[in-house]
């Protein structure tokens, strides 16, 4: 400890030299094993290759006490140049950014800075059980996130295919095109190089047009739906006096808990008896009930910190139960019921099960249309819907958090 400023600041140890090299060696030999390609051959050769070098690396920034970004900007300029030499511009890219946080690493551990999110008193095993479970982690983080990711530079492929072609890896402008993003536009039209009434021919005839107005339609009708039974429910649900909570809370949810085969059957064959099977209403009535499970958990979850006095206290004053629900009671909920809302409308955008076997030819909505293109007619025009997809997913889910947070000021529970 020593006093800066008039305050105490903690200065960690300098560990050992050998420990400051090893983990940038085995984190050095990961990325050899990853650039060996599934290479069996190469995998050991290129596995201590790696180690070697960036245990080198290591002990050179050490030794020059560089900063962080000094050797990062080493270790990754250095490794860039080599891999564009003799490999592709991308390949030197990746292993360029790799190679520059290994760098800054090596001198991150070697200051010791790697002790300062602990306690002064915590142990070596202390130590290693907190790195190694935020490696995990991250570890689990990247392989459920890479598999969405590398779908985004694949739509921008030139070519019919679903891999990266030479031109791709070698980051040729040539190869990246939009042609996809414009076959959605555009696939399906009777005349796609007209210049008059090319919008009109677009909105009536595009096929993933036609299946974008479907999922909107309905998502918007089933979300109405489903989030208001939903947040009635929740309400009711979290009344204390409520008899057979549990199994009405069993029951309602229970769509989530039921595999989607086995709710899609029963949906087609009871809505099939009453005639409501192959028909946008069928179709609303089953997304919204899919979607109906998640506005209730979310609604609860808003409600579990209510203060209950408001809504008596209103009573007490002379208002009526809409009036206190409306003026008390939504306020302060309103961001849960947007949030479960949200979840519908994701739940009936995603949902395909159903779709297979309650919707017409013309009901067709973009997962269902999206199944159809991987069966009949592979195109890369589904990697650019899927990008679309996951970018607009990507913000409904950043704005359920915003929400989710302003509750929690709302409510009180963290502070504004």
């Amino acid at each position: 400890m020593v006093m800066s400023q008039g305050k105490y600041r903690y200065i960690p140890p300098q560990p050992p030299l050998w420990f400051s090299m090893a983990i940038p060696a085995g984190l050095g030999a990961f990325l050899g094993l990853l650039s060996a390609q599934g290479n069996t051959i190469l995998m050991l050769p290129f596995m201590a290759a790696a180690a070697v070098i960036s245990a080198v690396m290591a002990v050179v920034v050490i030794t020059l006490k560089l900063s962080r970004f000094q050797a990062g900007a080493l270790f990754g300029g250095l490794v860039l140049i080599c891999g564009f030499l003799f490999a592709s511009i991308a390949f030197g890219l990746l292993t360029g950014l790799a190679a520059y946080f290994l760098g800054r690493i090596a001198v991150w551990l070697n200051t010791g800075d790697y002790r300062l999110p602990l306690p002064p008193y915590a142990s070596p095993r202390e130590v290693f059980g907190f790195y190694f479970f935020r490696i995990i982690c991250g570890g689990i983080f990247v392989f459920l996130i890479t598999p969405i990711l590398i779908l985004i530079p694949l739509s921008f492929n030139q070519e019919p295919y679903f891999s990266f072609t030479p031109g791709m890896l070698a980051l040729d402008p040539e190869a990246f095109s939009l042609r996809w993003y414009r076959d959605i536009l555009t696939n399906g039209m009777f005349a796609p190089d007209a210049t008059e009434g090319w919008w009109s021919d677009v909105w009536s005839n595009a096929q993933w047009i036609r299946s974008i107005k479907n999922s909107l339609f309905i998502g918007f009708f089933a979300t109405l739906i489903s989030t208001g039974l939903g947040t009635l429910a929740a309400i009711g649900l979290s009344r204390s006096e409520m008899p057979y909570k549990r199994a009405i809370t069993a029951l309602l949810i229970s769509p989530m808990v039921v595999p989607l085969v086995i709710t899609a059957s029963g949906l087609f064959y009871f809505f099939s008896y009453i005639g409501l099977a192959k028909t946008y209403i069928g179709l609303i009535i089953s997304h919204a009930a899919l979607g109906t499970p998640f506005v209730i958990i979310t609604v609860t979850a808003t409600l579990t910190g209510f203060d209950r006095s408001l809504t008596r206290s209103a009573a007490n004053l002379g208002a009526g139960p809409v009036t206190t629900f409306f003026k008390i009671q939504m306020p302060l909920i309103l961001p849960g019921v947007i949030s479960g809302g949200l979840f519908a409308f994701i739940t009936s955008f995603d949902e395909v099960v159903v779709v297979l076997q309650m919707a017409d030819v013309t009901q067709r909505t973009i997962p269902r249309q999206m199944f159809s293109g991987i069966r009949e007619q592979i195109s890369p025009t589904i990697l650019a819907v899927a990008t679309i997809l996951v970018i607009l997913s990507v913000v409904l889910l950043t704005t359920v958090e915003l929400l989710r947070r302003r509750s929690e000021r709302m409510r009180g529970i963290t502070p504004g």
